[in-house]
């Protein structure tokens, strides 16, 4: 994959505090990591919960648990914004 891919992050909303909304807060880490290695990354909502999907050239490669991302930081040590950085590597 080119370093200059178009990376297009679609997150769902999930709860907090007994509210459910769509939260940019988890994701900083993936852009951050992503954005490190030359991708261009886009965000996009979507309806379905917890979930973030990771889509290069209109194909999904990677997706996880939005709760599970690391909440603000770098994504340095968060092994899933890792996982994520190598799919989007390996993509055509």
């Amino acid at each position: 994959m080119p370093a200059n891919a178009r990376v297009e992050i679609h997150y769902g909303p999930y709860e907090a505090c007994g509210i459910v909304d769509h939260r940019t807060a988890r994701l900083e880490g993936m852009q951050k990591i992503l954005q490190c290695d030359g991708h261009r990354t886009e965000l996009q909502c979507i309806k379905d919960w917890n979930v973030v999907e990771l889509w290069v050239n209109g194909e999904l490669v990677f997706n996880c648990d939005i709760r599970q991302l690391e909440y603000g930081g770098d994504g340095q040590l968060d092994e899933l914004c890792a996982q994520a950085l190598k799919a989007v590597r390996k993509a055509f």
